[in-house]
């Protein structure tokens, strides 16, 4: 299906041309409020709603090689932060734009390459200044009090991005307060929200010194403000893990107290990102962790742990979206014809065993796979497959029924056949586990995987395994062909998100942005620090990389005037000469990055007119004393309802928005080497001096999406 095309010119760099309008599709996603688009399969005749740029990238034919690139680059981003994907897709956009202009100047690629990779580097060293620590948000619960800001907010506050009331964009906060009352196994977010208060920005404040203080002793005092932790980090005697604990200052919160989750609040709705109905249910997660670990530890003294992998999702496409919620245990889906089994096994604990592979008869564990052409010849008799097939199930059977188990968990395949046969005898085989479920289910019912069933013995069998049917508080149940069964065992440490919708299109948009949210938390909690969000990260760049080229252009014209007899080495001049014009064209991609964030906002209906704001606050960030410190004030103004009070009279009721420091960094370093990737390959198929003229007769062609 043709979605876009562009005009390419075969004798310009193709791979750019490529990359920019690949990245163009994905407009759209950037910003809180997004505009889904609707994805129809012409064969299969099956339709899917798209809204990151994950999907939109998985429906599209990718053929080409600058194509291939950027998707193994956005799900490389993905694979390892599950966020920043759109950012990545429309910098590579923006930043391919860029480069042309480059090449339209007349700038050669070294030059490009060189100015552009230093360019990024400052910029990350730049925005350090705007990391907030973890516990300085934490610190905004000090003084809590009920309030319904939440109820009417769903998009937080920045100088430079903000959402009115009346453009009817704003996303409809889901409640789920009805079904949470009815189960105490359903977690919802805490009804006291934070009271703002200037505590945040106090450690930037405090080292805003005179002006007679050089830029960069303000930027190593801000850095090492910002980034000092208050608690002990590195020592012989702890060793430091993937996972994050809770800090307060002052010491380490014990897990026993309600505090760990309730601070959340502030840091939860600020990484939202206006999801609050999702980042709902991850707090309802991380919540329900920190009460299993309060009962399985037992010990004020030990800190919780937010281990993401222990959640779980599963998808019940059919409910209303106001069914979906978090339930400790395992939920999967199970066939319509086990349900009878179900009921028959959920008034008594069962026995259960765990198989790391899979449960066929020709299963081998890797590197003992036999060859296909081989066939076991007896002296008696000549096997027949059935035969062999009929034999092993019977091994099974026996090996059930010897141990008495019920229950059978399977990482891999399960025989179609062997699970009809358990199913006659009472027996509930559940294939495609993950590792994870696996090891819990072993910590916590004392069970030891194996490899094959052959080497189950009394040892390896678990015990205490509760099987029930999901339903939800109400008595719903999922009418699909599919079962949803829970799965639980007391002092277990796992959690499953239950994520329904009416409408099955939209159910993998809804996990998506599940797992968008809770890597959020995990990598904020992890890193124990945040970016001011809503734009200021990229508007700081922008602003940075503007006086940098001013700076530079003022270096250049004294170069420029001793090139030609002076000139001890090309590159150096070169760099000298071209560094503003391609500091400039750096700049340009964040420029339509927030233009673009600012417009799909629905503030504005133009890019001119996002445009013309971004100049302003570019204007008094430089007739400021810093960029950074420009922002810090305008995010402090936000706090007594100075900036844009238009929107609401009771501006310390709405959260502010958080980014997460090393996805965000990540996605700007992927999308700038991919773009230049592209361009150097591109230079070495490109031969003499054409690719870098316009001309209008040369376009011929059409590229298509």
């Amino acid at each position: 299906m043709v979605m876009a095309y562009r005009v390419v010119n075969k004798r310009r760099h193709v791979g750019l041309q490529q990359l920019s309008s690949f990245a163009e599709t994905g407009r759209t996603f950037l910003g809180p409020v997004k505009a889904t688009k609707f994805v129809v399969d012409e064969q299969g005749c099956e339709s899917l709603l798209i809204s990151s740029a994950v999907r939109l990238l998985e429906s599209l034919d990718l053929s080409s090689a600058a194509g291939q690139l950027l998707s193994e680059a956005v799900q490389a981003q993905n694979s390892a932060y599950k966020t920043g994907t759109t950012t990545l897709l429309f910098l590579v956009g923006a930043w391919s734009r860029a480069v042309e202009e480059c090449l339209h100047m007349g700038i050669p690629i070294p030059v490009i390459v060189s100015v552009m990779s230093e360019g990024l580097h400052s910029c990350s060293e730049e925005v350090v200044s705007l990391q907030v620590p973890v516990h300085n948000v934490f610190n905004q619960m000090d003084n809590t009090r009920k309030f319904s800001g939440l109820e009417t907010f769903s998009i937080g506050l920045s100088p430079f991005l903000q959402v009115p009331l009346d453009t009817g964009l704003i996303q409809e906060k889901q409640d789920l307060k009805g079904g949470a009352s009815q189960s105490s196994t359903i977690s919802s977010f805490s009804e006291k929200s934070p009271l703002k208060s200037p505590k945040l920005f106090r450690a930037q404040a405090e080292v805003e010194v005179d002006g007679n203080t050089s830029p960069a002793l303000k930027h190593r005092l801000l850095s090492h403000t910002c980034c000092q932790k208050s608690v002990l980090r590195h020592s012989r005697h702890f060793n430091k893990t993937d996972n994050w604990w809770i800090h307060k200052r002052g010491g380490i919160l014990p897990h026993g107290v309600s505090a760990p989750c309730t601070d959340l609040m502030e840091l939860a709705v600020g990484l939202s990102h206006g999801d609050h109905s999702t980042m709902k249910l991850v707090e309802a997660a991380v919540r329900l962790q920190c009460q299993n670990a309060c009962v399985e530890q037992n010990s004020p003294a030990m800190p919780f742990v937010f281990d993401i992998s222990r959640i779980f999702t599963c998808c019940l496409p059919g409910l209303p979206e106001a069914f979906s919620c978090v339930c400790p245990g395992y939920i999967t889906h199970v066939s319509v014809s086990t349900a009878a089994l179900i009921e028959a096994l959920q008034n008594q604990p069962v026995r259960v065993i765990l198989i790391e592979g899979d449960l066929t008869e020709n299963y081998r564990h890797v590197g003992f796979n036999k060859s296909a052409n081989i066939k076991t010849v007896l002296d008696s008799m000549k096997l027949q497959e059935d035969n062999s097939e009929e034999m092993w199930m019977d091994r099974v059977l026996q090996v059930l029924t010897q141990f008495d188990v019920n229950l059978l968990l399977v990482q891999g395949k399960v025989s179609e056949q062997l699970i009809e046969r358990c199913i006659h005898s009472k027996r509930l085989v559940i294939g495609s586990v993950g590792s994870q479920v696996l090891q819990a289910f072993a910590e916590a019912a004392g069970a030891v995987q194996v490899a094959y069933i052959t080497q189950v013995n009394e040892g390896c069998v678990g015990s205490g395994v509760h099987v029930t049917t999901w339903s939800h508080p109400s008595g719903v149940l999922d009418r699909s062909n599919k079962r949803a069964v829970m799965l639980k065992k007391e002092g277990m440490n796992l959690v499953t998100a239950v994520l329904t919708s009416p409408v099955t299109a939209q159910i993998q948009a809804k996990e998506d942005r599940f797992w968008t949210c809770a890597y959020r938390l995990h990598y904020a909690l992890k890193e124990e620090k945040v970016f001011l969000g809503g734009g200021a990260v990229e508007f700081l760049c922008l602003s940075h990389l503007q006086i940098l080229a001013e700076q530079s252009q003022k270096e250049g014209n004294h170069a420029w005037s001793g090139w030609l007899p002076n000139t001890s080495s090309w590159l150096a001049s070169s760099l000298a000469i071209y560094r503003p014009a391609v500091l400039e064209c750096l700049a340009s991609g964040w420029q339509k990055y927030l233009s673009t964030l600012i417009c799909n906002a629905g503030n504005y209906s133009s890019q001119f007119e996002a445009s013309s704001l971004l100049q302003q606050h570019l204007q008094h960030a430089k007739d400021s004393d810093s960029a950074s410190s420009y922002v810090l004030k305008k995010y402090s103004e936000l706090n007594s309802g100075v900036f844009n009070s238009g929107i609401s009279s009771k501006l310390e009721q709405i959260p502010r928005v958080y980014d997460v420091i090393t996805p965000k960094i990540e996605a700007w370093r992927r999308a700038l080497n991919l773009v230049l990737l592209v361009l150097q390959s591109d230079s070495e198929i490109i031969t003499g001096l054409e690719h870098t003229q316009i001309n209008s007769q040369e376009l011929e062609g059409f590229f298509f999406l």
